[in-house]
């Protein structure tokens, strides 16, 4: 197999482009066997949110890259055997538990900051780490009640110090309970092995950025740093010694770096069909979406109605290593409706066609409608592809 560039300094926009693609999971053959918690493990961060349209987005995020393996499957694949929590990685996320040592940077800056100025009463903390520890893993709701109708997010007394339990570490939150956070211990949740805090600040961002790094494929200062929502002047600190290493490429205006592993071998095989969740670490980033694919994405679920243009949750249809367009999709009953879509070319029908059937099928929807298109003299053509 060839090699390519070396050393490894300059590489063309497409190069680039498919380097990212094989990092994040979507060229060559998927690594089935490690399923879910293998993707978790080699993104190293998949972000919640609590939009539901086929699925929720950390749903979504392994469905892209493995196809329709069972919703059940991927909730049992994150949340059991301590294999991940949750904790403020690019946003809330679900992070694998081999990382619970590389926040404790963040864990002690939270331990320092001031409480979003609000005081708790005396013994409200630790009334919660004495009752979970009494009673196991409880949600909000069980530790007396998540709202209080209070000033700050209108959360509890308890709510509000079991979330700062949660960003101090001394207590996780080990799986979502009908979306609600259930919170554990950290000395019952965390394995013996990783539950330290013996790291500094600086071997912290260091692993962190070599994890981003690597889960990107190649990135700027500014992709590689948002990852994990690090600042700038710590990834200045660490990128030195983090193992990446500096490349230029073609038509990117800022200086770039790349896994070694990366660069090694040129990327090959199969491309994956298949429609993204707009949280999904491809391209969660929009100036890196649209510099690395010419695609601009914006999630419209929070711009008034009459000024969207792809829909409340348009997915970006992934085909052939290139976005293709999006689709705003919806369930009524068996039926999967595609609300909005909206295509760069004639070319995209059937990849869309295929990506709509095999996202129908994962839901247990038996049918496609098509309600709108960005391109009326196209909607025949996806009508018959769909069929």
């Amino acid at each position: 197999m060839t090699s390519l560039p070396s050393p490894a300094t300059a590489l063309s926009a497409d190069e680039a482009r498919r380097i990212a693609l094989r990092a994040q999971g979507f060229l060559g053959a998927p690594d089935r066997r490690s399923g879910v918690r293998g993707v978790l493990r080699h993104l190293g961060s998949v972000q919640l949110d609590t939009i539901s349209v086929l699925a929720r987005s950390h749903e979504l995020v392994p469905y892209a890259r493995l196809g329709a393996v069972g919703r059940d499957t991927v909730e049992a694949a994150y949340w059991t055997q301590t294999h991940a929590f949750e904790y403020w990685s690019h946003a809330a996320c679900i992070l694998p538990i081999e990382e619970w040592p590389h926040f404790a940077f963040r864990r002690r800056a939270y331990r320092t900051r001031p409480h979003w100025h609000h005081d708790l009463p005396s013994g409200a903390y630790d009334q919660v780490i004495k009752q979970l520890r009494a009673e196991g893993p409880l949600t909000a709701t069980e530790l007396g009640g998540a709202k209080n109708k209070g000033e700050w997010w209108d959360w509890s007394e308890s709510k509000i110090a079991v979330e700062r339990a949660l960003m101090h570490g001394e207590v996780v939150c080990t799986e979502r309970r009908s979306w609600k956070r259930v919170y554990d211990l950290a000395e019952r949740a965390v394995p013996d092995t990783l539950l330290h805090d013996d790291l500094d600040d600086a071997e912290c961002l260091r692993r962190l950025v070599r994890q981003a790094g690597d889960a990107l494929g190649v990135g700027t200062r500014a992709d590689i740093a948002d990852y994990h929502r690090l600042k700038g002047e710590q990834f200045d600190a660490v990128v030195a010694d983090s193992g990446l290493v500096p490349v230029t490429v073609q038509g990117w205006d800022k200086p770039a770096w790349a896994d070694p592993k990366a660069l090694e071998t040129t990327p090959r095989g199969r491309h994956r069909t298949t429609l993204l969740s707009p949280f999904d670490s491809l391209i969660w980033e929009r100036a890196r979406t649209e510099r690395i694919f010419g695609f601009t994405h914006r999630l419209e679920a929070y711009v008034p109605k009459p000024k969207r243009i792809h829909g409340y949750f348009a997915m970006p249809l992934l085909a052939g290593g290139k976005l293709l367009g999006r689709v705003d999709p919806a369930r009524e009953g068996s039926t999967l409706v595609a609300k909005q879509v909206s295509l760069d070319s004639p070319k995209a029908v059937a990849p869309m066609a295929q990506a709509l059937l095999e996202a129908a099928s994962w839901v247990g929807c038996d049918s496609v409608r098509v309600e709108r298109m960005n391109r009326p003299e196209l909607t025949a053509d996806l009508v018959r592809a769909l069929a």
